[in-house]
């Protein structure tokens, strides 16, 4: 697994990303895919605006997470404005009404155990991923909560999956397309910003209040103290549900948002999200789960009374699950697998200081 460790700027935590993996890697699972999202006519004049309007609402309520950006632009020599709009890619998707996602994901916390609370992730995407998916290791003047250990994709932001810090909070997201989206904050940013700012789940739950989401997503979140939260990113208004067990998938489900999920088009995430989210509705609640349990549940596959939480490509260019992840918030580390977890590639990675 990649790692990249670095105390610094925003701009200068990006910047470090230089080196990690070749540019052509890079740009393959960046700038590529948005060159052909102009090909293809979903970034047309309207997609256009709608990113101007997104990068002033970011330049306005949070400049690190686009000084973050510039970062990366300059260390793979990469053009800003095309990584700006990659990060935006699933949203201009749902927009022009196609629901097919470029991340899936199961996610789940629970508050207590032998290990604490735990925070657990299969991270489903394309392949492509693989080969520069990383952890970086972030400290700066920016971030007031002490380290923060994440995973995420070179060329990207910090936390472009998942993270933890240094005071005990995890996060996790799953992305959801949806009919819905507006102006406001995009997941992928306010990801790394929790991490940077918010020490508990109160305090998290307090700075997604705080202002508008662009749409699309969950997240699930966990602190040291035990409390716990999901959160369903509606551009009506952030839907939170706090304490005790909690799990998503790539739909959204509280009766205020359920309908602005889009359907299944022939897309493999979408049309088992409702089976792998049933399958932990039964077998996440009244037991004790230990990190190594959490690791076996993440490498289950299709079969009798189970789901495929641990997916594989139907086709060369097919989602897969590139990574299993569990957080422990009681010492700020992660164990993590290279690979989908039923290869039981799991490396423990030095926690958070």
């Amino acid at each position: 697994m990649i790692e990249v460790s670095v105390n610094g700027t925003a701009y200068e935590r990006g910047r470090a990303q230089a080196g990690a993996a070749s540019v052509d890697a890079v740009r393959s699972a960046t700038v590529a895919r948005v060159e052909r999202a102009r090909a293809e006519g979903v970034i047309d004049d309207a997609a256009e605006t709608y990113l101007a309007a997104q990068r002033e609402f970011h330049e306005h309520h949070d400049p690190e997470s686009l000084s973050e950006l510039a970062g990366v632009a300059a260390a793979f020599g990469l053009a800003e404005p095309d990584l700006f709009a990659h990060l935006h890619l699933g949203t201009l998707r749902d927009i022009k009404g196609g629901a097919t996602l470029l991340d899936g994901c199961s996610a789940w916390v629970v508050p207590s155990g032998p290990e604490g609370a735990l925070v657990v992730k299969n991270r489903d995407t394309s392949g492509i991923h693989a080969g520069i998916q990383c952890v970086l290791r972030h400290s700066g003047p920016d971030i007031v909560t002490g380290q923060v250990l994440s995973l995420s994709s070179l060329g990207s932001l910090a936390a472009w999956s998942s993270g933890i810090n240094a005071a005990g909070l995890a996060v996790a997201d799953t992305q959801v397309a949806v009919n819905r989206h507006r102006v406001g904050w995009l997941r992928y940013s306010l990801l790394p910003r929790l991490l940077a700012r918010a020490r508990t789940v109160a305090e998290a739950v307090v700075l997604i209040r705080s202002l508008p989401h662009a749409g699309g997503g969950t997240l699930v979140l966990a602190d040291q103290g035990g409390a716990t939260a999901a959160v369903e990113l509606s551009a009506n208004g952030a839907v939170i549900t706090q304490g005790g067990v909690q799990w998503r998938t790539n739909h959204y489900t509280a009766a205020q948002t359920r309908a602005e999920t889009l359907g299944p088009d022939g897309d493999q995430i979408t049309s088992n999200s409702h089976q792998r989210f049933e399958f932990l509705g039964r077998v996440l609640p009244d037991r004790t789960w230990t990190v190594q349990d959490a690791k076996d549940l993440m490498a289950t596959h299709p079969g009798p009374g189970f789901a495929p939480l641990c997916q594989h490509p139907n086709d060369a260019d097919g989602s897969e699950t590139i990574s299993s992840v569990v957080y422990s918030c009681s010492v700020g580390g992660m164990e993590i697998s290279d690979g989908t977890p039923c290869l039981s590639r799991w490396q423990r990675i030095e926690p958070c200081r």
